[in-house]
């Protein structure tokens, strides 16, 4: 693994991502006045609790509104404050996208929107909780930037750089404990993949929490005397198109995986670049066309054929 990483995949700490994004906002905060917090009665399953006791006087909870939330959050944009509004990523960008798109978009409004509990993680609540459709419908909008930090320490970056981005921008957390596998020193721009693995054989190319099932993935095909690159986009809009064909025009060879359904997330984007500009062989390691179901969080990732071992058996399809 790179340098940056974490020197070893076992027995790492993990943490929810919102604890990295709660951290980061209170650090913002503290550094820029003019960051705002905005919550849909969701504070404390946010992370947003902490920033909310530090600066009472400058949190909004505009109560279970997720539409008014953005269109409050715009509102302030236009004051010339940062805002930052988080709520389950079900409902913020799912009940709210009209709002996104009409107050926040077309008006280029330098609004920080952070979905949490996205993907499979908020397991127990089941399909009506598991937004699995967010990175498609976010990143068709003009203006707006799609990230997906891949651990805690991520979203903690992420939530500092996007409150200074001056553009419209969507961060998509999990809600359960995730690994970490990112350091203080690990690179982080917005707009950059990273090269978490070098590797000859195949690129695997990953987002979110997928990227450590990416990294577990690769030492099952290191077994097999495959070696796998990965490419871990952070951001998948604006997406670092050179990174990743540099990646795939070594190695001839792609697999995609996401939490998110394999039709307009990362794959449907890295498969627009390369349908363009390079064709190879690919794989799409995702949600196929259905939605989320009850239960424990690793019963559904082996459910819904998300688990390292079938990112490895994608990449044996490809290289037969």
């Amino acid at each position: 693994m790179s340098m940056f990483l974490v020197d070893t995949l076992q027995d790492l700490v993990v943490e929810p991502m919102k604890k990295g994004y709660g951290r980061g906002l209170l650090e913002a905060g503290k550094n820029n006045l003019q960051i705002v917090a905005l919550s849909s009665d969701v504070v404390g399953s946010t992370g947003t609790d902490e920033f909310t006791k530090e600066f009472p006087e400058r949190f909004i909870e505009v109560g279970i509104a997720e539409q008014n939330l953005v269109a409050v959050a715009s509102g302030m944009a236009a004051m010339n404050k940062v805002p930052v509004a988080a709520a389950y990523a079900a409902f913020m960008p799912g009940r709210c996208w009209e709002q996104i798109r009409t107050t926040i978009c077309i008006n280029d409004r330098p609004v920080v929107l952070v979905g949490t509990h996205a993907g499979i993680s908020d397991a127990p609540d089941a399909a009506t909780h598991q937004m699995l459709e967010d990175i498609a419908i976010m990143r068709s909008l003009p203006n707006m930037v799609v990230v997906a930090p891949c651990d805690s320490e991520e979203a903690r970056k992420a939530i500092i750089d996007a409150t200074s981005l001056d553009k419209p921008i969507y961060i998509r957390i999990a809600r359960d404990d995730t690994p970490i596998i990112t350091t203080t020193k690990t690179p982080f721009i917005i707009g950059k993949a990273n090269v978490f693995k070098e590797g000859s054989d195949i690129t695997i190319i990953s987002t979110g929490r997928s990227t450590y099932h990416a990294l577990l993935a690769a030492s099952i095909l290191d077994k097999d005397n495959i070696n796998a690159e990965i490419v871990h986009c952070s951001t998948i809009k604006p997406l670092d198109e050179s990174t990743i064909l540099k990646s795939v025009k070594k190695t001839g060879k792609v697999v995609v995986t996401e939490e998110h359904q394999i039709t307009g997330g990362l794959g449907g984007a890295v498969a627009e670049l390369l349908g363009e500009e390079y064709p190879v062989p690919m794989r799409r390691v995702g949600v196929k066309d259905r939605f989320g179901e009850s239960g424990k969080p690793d019963d559904l990732l082996r459910a819904m054929g998300l688990t390292p071992t079938h990112i490895a058996m994608a990449a044996h399809q490809l290289i037969g």
